[in-house]
């Protein structure tokens, strides 16, 4: 009922987990069946260790949270010598990468070509260092261009992860696919501030942060039926999903599979809980597939 199968990767359910809210995978053991999962969006990863921002890194919203931890991670040495290894065989692992060139998603892609992996993708709403401080994934043409580097050193697929923080995201995603993208992920966090009405101070050491949880899920949902309006790829829809209802509104716009983000910090099981929930409800609707919801609104 749930099976389903994106860019030649079989999945058990549609079900992922977004990169940067589950660890790599092995922390949620005792809370989460991970067989279950069609995958794993694991902590981003980068060429040298990354200590991340100084200061407060998250802080709590009315509807979600704030986040600015600046891509800590140990490492693509690390990651290759000693994580990986660890978790290849419990599910299906894809690397969110980030660089600060074009030339790093190359040279991340190329090392992470290796068995284990089965798809990187492409953080790529990062600062591009060598521009002068471009977003790469706010730049139709700097959005193209890592991905078309990204594929001619990887045999992996590429799943492209878009950010909101644009004025037309179907512009970026037509860039993408035309550039060789075999999935597109979005949304990424909105960029938001808060500040402290007793010290007068951002509440963030990093001024502001990334915007996520219940409170993007109407953007993250309208974005998603934008862009599969445009591009043939799949699409793997996120942003505020905490319940089955969420996700079954994510693929009547159009996403062939979901990821589920902040809500695993308030609730490390939900995964799991939206699996059950999706299952009832394809029954509920008399339906034997996931695949006869997908861009079905009206």
């Amino acid at each position: 009922m749930l099976q389903t199968e994106i860019c030649g990767i079989k999945m058990q359910t549609p079900i992922l987990t977004a990169s940067g809210t589950f660890g790599f995978g092995e922390e949620f053991e005792d809370f989460v069946n991970l067989q279950s999962l069609g995958g794993v969006m694991v902590k981003c990863i980068t060429l040298k260790p990354r200590a991340g921002n100084k200061g407060v890194r998250i802080t709590e919203t009315p509807a979600g949270m704030l986040n600015c931890i600046g891509l800590e991670n140990p490492g693509v040495e690390t990651f290759l010598e000693k994580i990986l290894p660890r978790i290849k065989d419990k599910f299906n692992v894809i690397v969110n990468i980030s660089g600060g060139s074009v030339e790093d998603y190359g040279e991340l892609a190329k090392l992470l070509d290796v068995e284990g992996v089965a798809a990187i993708e492409l953080n790529i709403s990062c600062p591009n260092v060598k521009d002068g401080g471009i977003i790469f994934g706010t730049n139709p043409k700097a959005a193209a261009e890592v991905t078309a580097t990204a594929k001619k050193n990887t045999t992996k697929p590429v799943i492209v992860k878009l950010s909101p923080n644009v004025t037309d995201i179907t512009e970026i995603a037509r860039a993408v696919e035309d550039a060789g993208a075999d999935c597109i992920s979005l949304i990424n966090t909105l960029m938001g501030m808060e500040i402290n009405i007793h010290t007068w101070k951002p509440t963030l050491g990093n001024i502001t942060g990334g915007l996520s949880g219940g409170a993007v899920k109407p953007v993250a949902v309208r974005m998603v039926y934008q862009v599969a309006q445009v591009v043939k790829v799949p699409i793997i829809g996120m942003g505020g999903i905490r319940t089955a209802e969420d996700a079954v509104e994510f693929f009547l716009a159009g996403a062939s599979a979901v990821a589920v983000g902040t809500a695993n910090f308030a609730n490390p099981n939900v995964t799991n809980e939206i699996i059950d929930g999706l299952e009832k409800y394809l029954k509920s609707k008399n339906l034997n597939s996931i695949k006869e919801i997908i861009g079905k609104v009206k």
